[in-house]
């Protein structure tokens, strides 16, 4: 999977954009950013990267990205899409 077509899938499952940021940082959001070495995944709250995790590949961290978003959006909301089976 790659962050185009994640950007889709959380559209097409109706993800608020206000809980997430793909290529970026905005606090208060579950953040995808990306540095020469690996991707990082993580909620920013005021500056602070709370629950890092780190892929060395971009279909890794969006597949975490798309869990961390289910588990928020069935959290927040009650609804979610079927999770993610290793």
């Amino acid at each position: 999977m790659t962050t185009k077509e994640l950007k889709t899938f959380f559209k097409e499952h109706l993800v608020p954009s206000k809980l997430y940021k793909i290529g970026g940082e905005h606090d208060g959001r579950v953040c995808m950013t990306k540095n020469k070495d690996f991707w990082e995944v993580y909620f920013l709250d005021h500056k602070e990267k709370i629950g890092l995790m780190r892929y060395t590949d971009e279909n890794s961290a969006c597949q975490s990205m798309k869990e961390e978003l289910r588990k928020l959006m069935e959290s927040i909301y009650e609804i979610t899409w079927k999770p993610i089976r290793a």
